[in-house]
């Protein structure tokens, strides 16, 4: 029964529901002042249909510009090679790493030809974000479709499967990277369009507010700033990320390519769109504070990524928190049938909880909502979304890592007993 509804009751729910809360949390912050509590109150079926975000041309000009200019830049900018982690049956992906020449090029490109240059007006996001929730929902759905038909009689390696659930298999995709050529589409849709999608999105909403009210708010301004440094972040250790759970273990199905093109739009983005139409002016202490635990959690959880991968690229000949790291050899066979080894961390963050690098995540999230103030739950469902994620994925890793590593695994266990929060979880 819980693998029935792990596996076929979930993932049906959860492919149903979350279309349909986009177009809900834009409705709220567009029609009902953000609040979610009128929206469901005061909202009617006949209304519902009437002002449902239709897709619409403009969407579909905006979406596939910016889908064209990606892809040039991930194939035309300068950028080393990088080979990421050796699959499950024994294969390596690569990967072009110029995210953060990308990043900055994006954002030149968006700020040039729409405050430089006047070409459209920097609230062109916002003014159809409505309809390019739509309308991206639709080329998801469609395109999770093609992947997974691509999976089954055209897999781009030997890291492909099925598991005779069409549900699930749709769900959690039937490959693991796939490739076009030497395009790789899993990089593509995670950092080039989902992760570069979201920093021209919130500016667009800063953008938007300055046009309504003559001013932007300073927490606008805070809520902004720190979402752009992390993502600066990301893209500046793009090649570490090519180390996670994302993209070493979670196949390219609905949960991972609809998800970074439709939910990192719609739902990362909210506490932005709620502040376009709320523009809070924050006493400059509570504005500097909220800038500061944004940038503190960003630099704690590159901080634990870095002490991991240092390690592993000097084979433990490093240092952690200025002594010698504390490791476990731990070996794992592939598929093919290969010993292989790695170097489990014990000191530095990662002995102080197995996935201790969630809690800066989560109160990442909380330092951007927190210029929102509490006058609606709106702008803070990312935070409760993200926590929900996190916990349940640390779950997953765990269960995933017992597997792979065995008897190390339940040693590195005992000596690093708490998953996420020490003392409590």
């Amino acid at each position: 029964m819980r693998s029935f509804l792990r596996r076929t009751v979930g993932p049906l729910f959860l492919m149903l529901a979350t279309p349909i809360a986009l177009g809900v949390f834009w409705l709220t912050a567009s029609e009902y002042d953000g609040s979610l509590m009128r929206f469901f109150t005061e909202m009617s079926a006949s209304r519902l249909v009437e002002v449902w975000p239709r897709p619409s041309l403009a969407a579909i000009e905006i979406i596939g510009i910016f889908a064209i200019v990606e892809a040039l830049l991930m194939q035309l900018l300068p950028g080393k090679t990088l080979l990421g982690p050796v699959t499950p049956t024994g294969n390596q992906p690569t990967y072009k790493l110029n995210g953060p020449l990308a990043f900055v090029t994006t954002l030149g490109l968006f700020v040039g030809a729409s405050w430089g240059l006047h070409l459209f007006s920097p609230g062109v996001v916002y003014d159809h974000f409505g309809e390019i929730l739509t309308t991206v929902t639709l080329f998801a759905l469609c395109f999770c479709l093609f992947l997974y038909l691509k999976g089954v009689y055209f897999p781009s390696s030997s890291d492909h499967g099925r598991s005779g659930n069409f549900i699930f298999d749709f769900f959690w995709g039937v490959e693991l990277h796939p490739h076009f050529g030497k395009f790789n589409v899993k990089q593509y849709a995670n950092c080039r369009l989902g992760m570069m999608g979201w920093p021209v999105i919130i500016v667009s909403f800063l953008g938007k507010q300055q046009a309504l009210y003559g001013e932007v708010s300073n927490s606008m301004w805070v809520c902004t700033a720190v979402q752009l440094v992390y993502i600066a972040k990301f893209f500046y250790w793009e090649g570490g990320y090519f180390h996670t759970l994302d993209i070493m273990h979670d196949r390219f199905g609905y949960y991972i390519c609809w998800g970074v093109l439709c939910w990192i739009t719609g739902v990362y983005t909210l506490t932005s769109l709620y502040l376009v139409n709320h523009p809070i002016h924050l006493h400059p202490v509570y504005a500097v504070a909220c800038f500061a635990l944004g940038v503190i959690s960003i630099w704690i959880n590159y901080d634990a990524d870095a002490q991991r991968q240092r390690l592993r690229r000097t084979g433990g000949n490093t240092t952690i928190w200025g002594k010698k790291p504390e490791t476990i050899l731990a070996k794992y066979k592939t598929s093919d049938g290969v010993e292989r080894e790695n170097l489990l961390l014990v000191s530095g963050w990662w002995g102080v909880a197995r996935h201790f690098h969630y809690v800066p995540e989560i109160m990442l999230s909380v330092a951007w909502a927190l210029p929102a103030l509490f006058h609606n739950f709106l702008p803070w469902f990312y935070v409760v979304y993200l926590s929900i994620l996190l916990f349940d994925r640390s779950g997953r890793d765990d269960k995933r890592c017992s597997a792979k590593y065995g008897e190390s695994w339940k040693e590195y266990c005992k000596r690093v007993p708490y998953r996420i929060i020490p003392g409590i979880y």
